[in-house]
């Protein structure tokens, strides 16, 4: 599981929900940067090699009609070391434009129980937008947590490892994200409030501890819905959404490098890819939640 991979959200998450191994490790949710990473590809127009982790694809055709070919070969792995205002920084997925340097970044961050235990995350996720802004007021920052919905009928329950038969330890009430009544608990209710007040950041002159996207989801436990993301929480108001995300991405970062700055624009702008690529035409495709970014779009 080192090299990036073009995979579903669902794929991404059933893996998150499914690791019982060490989260230190980071294995329990590289597969989401790789989605991602591919995402930000084929529905987001930009190219591959100015990704890292760098998705599997290549572009052929001319400028002016781009052809996307699916290519598992060239996937690769690693997180992006970006120049902080305090420190450098490793970001999990990272644009960036040459003559320009970072232009977006997602960082990607799980949960899989202790939900009491949430204040270290916001002390962090504050630190990590504060210090990349600093250095990089346009950068368009996105936060990306999933939580593992463990459920309330759950508690005790001892699941087996993937690799053995040998127990882990059973879930605990501090590991319930939802109550009897499908409810989010009031840990996960107050860390939707906390996250709120750090998403929206609309200019480069605004608070450098906002991060212009946020999304908080819940990853569900049940093997008839595994890995899907549960429709209830947050609420469809919320600007936390999922669905919300990558469009709010997008529209943030064409304000800033492209309309702002047209004289950029042959930089800077987002690829349309043609229609009759080949990468559209796989099967991976049809398992996607998104659409490709094309010139009949």
């Amino acid at each position: 599981m080192s090299a990036c991979e073009w995979i579903s959200l669902r794929s991404a998450l059933s893996h998150f929900v499914a690791f019982r191994g060490a989260p230190q490790s980071q294995r329990h949710i590289k597969p989401l940067h790789w989605y991602v990473a591919c995402r930000l590809v084929v529905e987001g127009g930009f190219h591959p090699d100015e990704i890292m982790p760098r998705p599997p694809f290549r572009v052929d055709g001319s400028p002016r009609q781009p052809v996307l070919i699916h290519d598992p070969s060239l996937g690769g792995a690693g997180e992006r070391t970006v120049y902080g205002g305090l420190k450098t920084k490793d970001v999990d997925v990272v644009v960036t434009k040459e003559g320009i340097g970072p232009v977006l970044a997602v960082s990607c961050k799980g949960a899989i129980g202790a939900f009491r235990n949430l204040t270290n995350r916001m002390e962090e996720a504050v630190g990590d937008c504060t210090n990349l802004h600093i250095a990089y007021p346009p950068l368009v920052c996105g936060y990306l947590f999933i939580m593992r919905a463990n459920r309330a009928e759950e508690i005790g329950l001892v699941r087996q490892q993937e690799s053995s038969q040998q127990p882990v330890r059973p879930v605990a009430e501090n590991d319930v994200a939802l109550d009897e009544s499908g409810q989010p608990v009031a840990a996960v209710r107050r860390f939707h409030a906390a996250l709120r007040e750090l998403a929206d950041r609309r200019g480069i002159r605004d608070d450098v501890s906002r991060y212009e996207a946020i999304s908080l989801a819940l990853a569900s436990t049940r093997s008839e819905e595994v890995g899907e993301i549960v429709s209830e929480f947050p609420d469809p108001g919320s600007a936390l959404r999922f669905e919300r995300f990558f469009d709010t991405v997008y529209r943030q970062y064409d304000e800033r490098f492209v309309y702002a700055a047209p004289d950029l624009r042959k930089v800077t702008a987002r690829k349309e890819w043609a229609k009759a690529s080949e990468a559209f035409r796989t099967t991976t495709l049809t398992k996607m939640d998104y659409e490709p970014r094309s010139d009949e779009s």
